[in-house]
């Protein structure tokens, strides 16, 4: 893992088109901003988490329909 210290209103570049701008910084909670295209999804990590459960439900969903189907 890098770890990079940068202050408010500073920015580091995740290749040409990802920027993550430290927006604020209040207490021991840190504000950001990221611009990347649209085509990149981004998530806070407990939604990245739900959506990957969600996923893999409907893949077992999926094979147990299939497995069930070729009996």
């Amino acid at each position: 893992m890098l770890v990079l210290s940068r202050q408010r209103d500073e920015s580091i570049f995740i290749g040409d088109n990802i920027k993550i701008t430290v927006v604020d910084i209040r207490g021991d909670k840190v504000r950001l901003g990221i611009e990347a295209p649209t085509e990149i999804p981004v998530h806070r990590q407990e939604v990245y988490e739900a959506i990957q459960r969600e996923n893999s439900r409907d893949r077992d969903a999926a094979t147990l329909k299939t497995e069930a189907a070729a009996q």
